[in-house]
């Protein structure tokens, strides 16, 4: 059972998709997600479970076409979410870091609760085109939309990998860590906002 805390909730509709987010913040790693693209769940799924958010995302898209709506509009909303959630950002951390190894890949990702939006994302090339039905080229391009709807600063960094499933999950998974670790209260800033210039 879910606790109470920061909780953001998103309907975004367009002609191409359908989509509703809810996160809590401060959640157990409860997860319930339905894209229609089995590989992007699992990500989310990594996301919310090693992030201990709460997290239900329910997406209809044009998947007729291809993937890439449904994928873009769902990190789109999620990254709302997460900025609903997160309030006034009053005594957080503000900034987080993880690395984590998946067998033979290693992502590292450093976050901060800027108010800025900014990506810097690198991982190896010539990876497999496809994971099942997801396009290993749209790492970067979710990254890049929740990033922009967040207002976050996130460098994501994979110096090493070979297989494509590993290269990519373990970035979702050292994301969901770094994202946190930033997010949790500082017991020693209570009522501070981690900034000189007093916005975030």
């Amino acid at each position: 059972m879910s606790r109470v805390g920061r909780v953001g909730r998103v309907e975004r509709t367009t002609k191409e998709t359908s989509v509703v987010v809810e996160l809590n913040l401060d959640g157990t790693g409860k997860v319930d997600v339905s894209t229609g693209v089995g590989f992007y769940d699992h990500m989310l799924d990594q996301l919310g479970r090693h992030g201990l958010f709460d997290l239900t995302v329910k997406t209809d898209g044009d998947l007729h076409i291809d993937s890439h709506h449904t994928i873009e509009d769902t990190a789109l909303a999620i990254g709302a979410a997460f900025k609903q959630a997160l309030g006034d950002k009053v005594g957080i951390y503000r900034f987080g870091n993880c690395t984590v190894p998946l067998d033979e890949s290693l992502a590292q990702v450093t976050v901060d609760l800027s108010g800025r939006p900014y990506l810097v994302h690198t991982e190896p090339e010539n990876m497999a085109p496809m994971i099942g039905e997801y396009d290993t080229t749209m790492t970067r391009h979710i990254l890049e939309s929740f990033v922009a709807q967040a207002q976050i600063a996130l460098h994501v960094h994979v110096p090493y990998g070979r297989n494509a499933h590993h290269i990519v999950e373990c970035q979702f998974k050292a994301l969901a860590r770094a994202l946190r670790y930033a997010c949790e209260h500082d017991p020693r800033a209570a009522g501070i906002l981690p900034s000189t210039k007093g916005a975030l």
